[in-house]
Order: C-alpha cells, then structure tokens, then sequence
C-alpha cells in the first residue's frame, strides 16, 4: 500500500511537472509571435514632408513631391549627363539643431546629414510616444537604422584640421545608430544596417525579433538616406535604370525605370503587451516579419521571384496569417519594367492566387509620390500604411497609365490603386503588407495591422460640484530662449486648432509628463484656456505677463524655506480660521490622499476633540502639503514652524514617521487644550509620549529653537520647544521662505500661490517634478502635443573645405 501512495504521488508530482512545462512552452511560443506596437513615428521626406501627417496630406492628396536638383549642396554635374535633374529631395539637409545635442560647431560640419536628421528625430519619436526623453536614459532602448549611401566627404580632397578629428566617425554607418544612442543615453543594442533598398524594412525586422527575446524593452527603428551628392544618378544612369522624366510608375505600362529620393524615417517600438500596461499610443502593430536573400539568380542585383515568395510567405507564418487576411500590400514598386513584374508575379502568386475578385489584394507604392527614398523606403512605406489605416482610406498610386502589360494579372486577383478606395473598420482586422527588396539580394517583408480596440477607460468620479476648476501649470522648457518661444507659439497653433480642446488639465498633465525639463523654463498658471493662452502668447512674443514665470536653470538659485505657522492665534474666528488644506484637497488628489490619512491617525490618538481641533486639522493639511512638495523632488534649504507647524515640519525632515507625527500633535493640542495661549503646558505634559516616539536623523535641515546642545532627534529638543511658548524658529537670514503655511490670516495661500513658487523655484535653478501637481484624476490623459521646435542651423562640408568636381 505504502508502494502504491507513492506511486500515487509520483503520478501526481509528475502531472503538475508536466502541466507546468507545457504552460512554460505555451508562453514562449506566444511571447515569439507577440504583436509589436508602432508606438510614435517621426519622418523627413521630399515634398516638405516633416511629420507623418504631412506625409498623409502628400499622398492622399495625390501630390507628387519630385522636384529639381537642390541648389543648396554645391552639386557640379558634367556638362553631358544622362539623366533628368528630377529627384525627390528634402528642403533642408543641411539644417541642424547642434546646440541641442552638444555638438560644436566643427563636429557638426563634419557630421553627415543622415546622423544629424537622425537624433532630431529620434526626439521627436520618443515625444510623440508621450514619453519625456530623460526618462530613458540608462534603459534598454534599442536602436536599429538602416543606413546607406555615405558620400558626404566623397568629394574632399582637403579639410582643416579642426574638422579631421570627427570625419571618421561623421561619416561611419556604424555611428548613425550609435550616435542616437550615445545621445540619449540609451543601454540596448544599437546596430546600423545596409541592405541597400531593403535596408531600413530589415532595421524594423530586426527590432521586433529584439523585442521579443527581451534584449530591449522599446526599441527606435528605421533608416534612411540623404544625397549629399548626385553620384547615385549617375550609378543608376549607367545602369540604365532611371526614368527618363525622374518619376517612379510602380506597375504602370508606361514605367521606363525608377525615380531616385531621399528621406529619413524612425518609429518607437514596443511589445504589445508593454504599450499597454505602460498607456503608450498604439498606431499599429507588426503582428510578423521575415527576411532572406535572393541568392545566386539571374544576376547580382536582379530580383528573384521564387525568392520574393518564401519571403512573404516566411512573413505570414510568422504572424500566424494566411494570404486571404491581408487586405493591401505597399510595394516595393519602384518603377523598373522587369522588376516590377517580377514582383508582381510574386504577389499573384502568394496573395492573389485563390482569392475572391470581389474582394483583391490592393497594390500601391509611396515611391509613386516620393521618388525611391532607398534608405527610408521600407520606413516610409510603414508610415504611409499606418496613416491609412488610421484614415481609414487606401489612398492612390500615382502616374499609372494602364497596369503593366508584363504580368499576368488574370492569374490572381490583385488590383492597383489608381485612385483612393475607402478602407473602414469591419469585424476582422485590416491589415498590410510592406515589402522591401533590394540590389543586395536581401528581401524583407512584413505584415502591419490595425490596433486592437482600447481598452474601456476606468469610470472616473463625476464633479457634482458647481465650484470653478483648480488653476493649473503649463509647464514648457527648451535649451534657447528662441526655442522656448517657439515651443509657446507651436502649443498656441495647435490647441487653437485642436477642436474640440482639450482640458487645461490634460494639457498640463501632458506636459509635466511627457517632456524633458531644459535650461530655459516658463511656466504658466491659470484656470482656463483664455487665461493660459493669453500667457502662452505673451511668451511667444517675449513678453511679460502677470499668470507667466520664467527663467533659466543658470541663474542663482536662492536659499529657500517652508514655514509651518501653527501657533493658535488671537486673531482666529469663524471668519478668518486657521488654514485647513480644503483648497488644496479639491486640487490636489495626492494632498486629499495624505490629508485623510493624517486625520486618521490623528483620530487613532485624540481620546476626544478637544478645542483645538481647528489646529490638528491645520496639522494634517501641513503634513499633506509636506508629502505633496516632496513627491515634486522640491527640497528645501531649511524647515521652520511653529507650534504643530514644526511637527509638521518634523516629519518632512524625516525625524518623525506620520503615525509619530500625528501622536505628538494629539498630545500637543490635548497639553494645550483650555489655555489662553499665554500659559505654557505643565512641564511634565509631554513626558509619556515622549517616550513612546522613534527620533530619526533628519534628511533636511530643521531650525528650531532649542539650545544647541539638544539635536532636533533628542526627545529633550522636543520637550524644550512644545513647553516654550514664546519660541518662533525662523530661518537664517539671507533665506527666502517659499511656503508660508497655516498662518491665520486673509492672505494665507491658495493654489494658485503655491504653484507660482514653486514656479519661482523650477525657473531660477530647482527643477520640480509638475506630475503630482497636475494629476487630477487616478488616470491622467496625456495628449499629441507639438514636439521640440529644433532651431537648424546650415552646415554643410563644401562651404568648408576644397573638393574635387563630380
């Protein structure tokens, strides 16, 4: 029987391992084909393309941004040259923000355009992720760029010597990637890749394969190219592979080759299931991707169609889809007659084979509209294809005549964009796919999707009352005071045109939240929007006005005090009490939090009301004000109070914990309850509760009154002080008190008080964390704000050194 129990347990030990095992291997499987979420996306591209909206407005406006060569690189073409000066080109390759990123002035001519552009928008991803950049300093953000065409010094022949020391690595692919992370100091992977056309398609890849095996936790992802030189015209004239009038045809009869652009292109990535428990915006998600090479074909750069097929194949198996649940595909499409063909054969093949007439693969390409970005196509394309489905429109592909007579479209049911078709929501989710391929034989594909559904918002409290909102703080930094300008101009434009506006409160959460705090500070306070956009408008013009602080963290940073005043005073009636936190605990939920468990305590230790109830009550409005400053990170340079006031002040210092706190505030007021405020307590009042506090060393400076020889963590310094009425503790001279409160008089502080210091503090050297000041609901909403208004400045390595002529 005893050989049976075990065997018994045995069995069951071994059910449980097995259930666990499986549970294990289940998990894994599904953290491999995790959907990664496009949280943010930041782009430069031709046609003064420079946010993802503009580049919608491009293409679903059916504009075509291809334009002549630009005047503003020094281009010297030879006389007879076989190819159109037409291109898609960015309006300002040279401009560059390098005071921003600490770069001087020499590093920065000899840095090429594609770093520069880069770390510009990398910002401004990680701020339209509504993540504060500092924040990800130290963390495990990956970068992966997709980096090609390096000809910015390909002309040199000679340089100062100021600029030798950072050519090497002003031109190296490997830094286009380190750079972004060496600048925000990020701790992932940081790896640069050059595919060729494919490039930045295989960046994205790679950056969702990181993201789930864990080796980062965001990653930015993308690539690009910038011309500094018209040497790829004439590569690919040579080559006999450009269209005559400069302009991609993707699929179209009339397409005579492809039209060379430029651009450059990042995305925030992030798990799913991240974005999620971390409230980060979901644009899309990237439910697979895959990547091969075309091997040994035709030739070293021609496209291989068995190829092109295992790859969107590979791709679908990874996002666990087939054919017939994608709804799109945005093309490699570069216009080449062979090359389209060929792809087109492919997408026939894998999407349209077996597949309803009435409901086809709809082909486009962005290259229609942009010229062939090389480096930033397969980015560019992700783009375009989120904006869609945000719009809910498969917008069309330009300069199509008739479909190419090369392929054989009766074979599968595939259908070119020629004009705008309408792409709603329905009950399964839409999707894309993008495909990249490339002179290098590396093929990538990948399968984007819609955002799931968001998740129901948690049902806030509803204000029954009828009371005016709380002021607020809009908070705005930059590194110059030009730019903080512009930050205050660029939020003016874009609530007066956000309909219907947002609440101040929101705007202000968003703020404090989701930017970096810089050198150059305003903040500005009020209860509405006419209030904080006439402020913002003053600032804009550099002007004052009376609801605008401002400074820079250079400047002298005085020596500040908080002042508990809790003494009882002649001068309290029922006109004119003593401050008890009320304005503060409608404003503040954090204080309302602290309030009500400091009364609690305090009702744990009082064996019953006594008169001075008022003053306890002011003891735990001033001990909610001292956890609400210091959850700011605000420090004092020194604490002072009176009576519960320095209590109070006290338990901010860190020599009391709250319960000790709120135990000698009760003994205090019951020691004092009946006095004429005249007579001092009975010496021995204080003895028994004395006895029973735990004295901690202070963690901020505390002045009192008592004789040196007695440290503020000696019960005999608290003896001293709650028995001498006469002693007021006040700070050194020279020291400016911040906080004044508790004083009973008409002008004891209100909100709008205390945000105004502490704007003081923030501008004049002290940096304030504005969140728990600002977060008026369990769960703030953080909104699109404009991001960085980056000040460029021309710089260009022609305008520098000798060259040799193209």
């Amino acid at each position: 029987m005893a050989n049976e129990e075990k065997l018994v347990e045995y069995l069951k030990w071994t059910t449980a391992e097995l259930h666990q095992a499986q549970r294990q291997l289940r998990e894994l499987e599904a953290a491999q084909h995790e959907p990664i979420a496009v949280v943010s996306m930041a782009c430069r591209l031709p046609g003064k393309t420079r946010t993802p909206d503009d580049l919608w407005d491009l293409v679903s406006e059916g504009r075509d941004a291809v334009t002549g060569f630009p005047d503003d690189r020094a281009w010297e073409l030879p006389e007879e040259r076989p190819y159109a000066e037409l291109g898609g080109f960015l309006d300002d390759a040279a401009g560059f923000d390098a005071g921003f990123f600490d770069i001087g002035a020499d590093e920065a001519v000899a840095t090429e355009p594609l770093q520069r552009l880069m770390l510009h928008l990398a910002w401004e991803a990680v701020e339209r992720g509504r993540i504060a950049p500092h924040t990800l300093r130290s963390t495990l953000t990956g970068v992966y760029v997709g980096a090609t065409g390096h000809d910015y010094a390909t002309r040199l022949e000679t340089a100062p010597d100021e600029l030798l020391p950072y050519l090497g690595g002003g031109t190296s692919g490997s830094l286009v990637s380190g750079r972004i992370a060496y600048a925000l100091g990020l701790e992932g992977p940081a790896i640069s890749v050059d595919t060729a056309c494919s490039s930045s398609l295989v960046a994205l890849h790679l950056a969702c394969q990181a993201l789930r095996r864990g080796e980062c936790r965001l990653a930015l992802a993308g690539g690009g190219t910038v011309m500094s030189t018209p040497h790829t015209f004439h590569a690919f004239a040579h080559q006999k592979s450009l269209a005559q009038d400069g302009r991609c045809k993707p699929f179209a009869a009339a397409a005579d080759g492809m039209g060379l652009g430029e651009g450059v292109g990042l995305v925030l990535l992030e798990r799913l299931s991240d974005a999620k428990r971390n409230d980060h915006p979901v644009l899309a998600v990237i439910r697979g991707s895959a990547v091969n090479q075309d091997g040994a074909g035709y030739g070293l750069a021609a496209p291989n169609g068995p190829s092109q097929q295992h790859v969107i194949r590979a791709a679908l198996a990874d996002a666990r889809l087939t054919p017939d649940q994608v709804d799109a595909v945005e093309a490699h499409g570069t216009g080449t007659p062979i090359g389209d063909a060929i792809e087109v054969q492919a997408l026939l093949a894998t999407y349209g084979a077996n597949r309803s007439p009435d409901r086809p693969l709809w082909l486009g390409s962005v290259k229609s509209n942009t010229g062939h970005t090389q480096g930033a196509a397969g980015t560019a394309a992700l783009i375009k294809m989120v904006q869609a489905l945000r719009h809910g429109t498969l917008p069309p592909t330009l300069h199509v005549d008739r479909p190419t007579p090369l392929a054989a479209w009766k074979k599968g049911a595939v259908k070119l964009l020629t004009e705008a078709v309408d792409w709603p929501r329905r009950e399964e989710p839409r999707r894309a796919g993008i495909s990249a391929f490339a002179t290098s034989g590396t093929n990538a594909h990948l399968i984007l999707e819609e955002p799931p559904a968001p998740d129901a918002a948690p049902a806030e409290a509803a204000d029954v009352t009828s009371s005016p909102e709380p002021p607020v703080a809009w908070v705005l930094s930059a590194r110059t005071p030009e730019a903080l300008r512009a930050q205050a101009k660029a939020l003016v434009a874009h609530l007066a045109a956000t309909d219907p506006a947002p609440s101040p409160a929101d705007v202000a959460y968003s703020l404090a939240a989701t930017r970096s705090p810089l050198e150059h500070r305003a903040v500005l306070t009020g209860t509405d929007h006419a209030q904080l956009l006439s402020a913002a408008r003053a600032l804009a013009a550099g002007e004052d006005h009376p609801d605008l602080v401002r400074g820079a963290t250079g400047s002298s940073a005085e020596k500040t005090a908080w002042h508990f005043d809790g003494r009882p005073s002649d001068g309290v009636t029922p006109e004119s009490p003593p401050w008890d936190g009320s304005d503060f605990h409608s404003a503040f939920p954090l204080f309302a939090t602290a309030f009500d468990e400091a009364r609690a305590l305090l009702g744990t230790h009082l064996t019953s009301p006594p008169p001075a109830d008022a003053f306890t009550t002011c003891f735990a409005a001033h001990t909610a004000l001292a956890r609400l400053l210091l959850e700011t990170g605000a420090r004092p340079h020194t604490l002072t109070g009176d009576g519960v006031g320095h209590i109070a002040a006290a338990y901010a210092a860190g020599v009391l914990t709250l319960d000790d706190a709120c135990r000698l505030a009760a003994a205090h007021a019951a020691a004092t309850a009946g006095a004429d405020g005249a007579q001092p307590p009975p010496p021995d009042a204080y003895e028994p509760v004395l006895k029973q506090l735990t004295f901690r060393s202070p963690t901020l400076a505390l002045t009192g009154t008592a004789p040196a020889d007695l440290p503020v963590d000696s019960p005999g310094y608290w003896h001293h002080h709650l028995t001498s009425p006469s002693a007021t503790a006040l700070p050194d001279p020279g020291t400016h008190t911040l906080l004044q409160m508790g004083a009973p008089s008409p002008e004891r502080p209100a909100v709008r008080d205390l945000l105004t210091a502490l704007a003081r503090l923030h501008t004049t050297g002290g940096t304030v964390d504005w969140t728990p000041l600002v977060r008026r609901t369990p769960h703030p909403r953080t909104l699109d704000l404009p991001t960085y208004p980056f000040q460029a400045t021309r710089y260009w390595l022609h305008d520098h050194t000798t060259h040799a002529s193209v």
